[in-house]
């Protein structure tokens, strides 16, 4: 584990202050770790491939089938 000494505003301050409480954590080291966490996941994660985006539009332009109930389903699909 990395130690560092950092300086932030008083607001940053009060906002890993509220974070820490949100969820339960022992000190602002671990509010930072959350936040830099959640930011990870929003940012960094992979985002969407093109390709789906193009199959998915394709999907979207087709005709919606009635199925009707659940039975009709199975009759159709022969699922019983």
């Amino acid at each position: 584990m990395v130690k560092a000494i950092i300086d932030i505003s008083d607001s940053a301050n009060r906002i890993l202050g509220i974070i820490k409480a949100e969820f339960g954590l022992k000190d602002k080291s671990q509010a930072i770790n959350k936040l830099t966490q959640e930011y990870k996941e929003m940012v960094f994660e992979p985002k969407i491939k093109p390709s789906y985006l193009k199959r998915l539009k394709k999907i979207e332009q087709e005709p919606l089938i009635h199925v009707g109930s659940l039975k009709d389903f199975r009759k159709r699909y022969h699922m019983d």
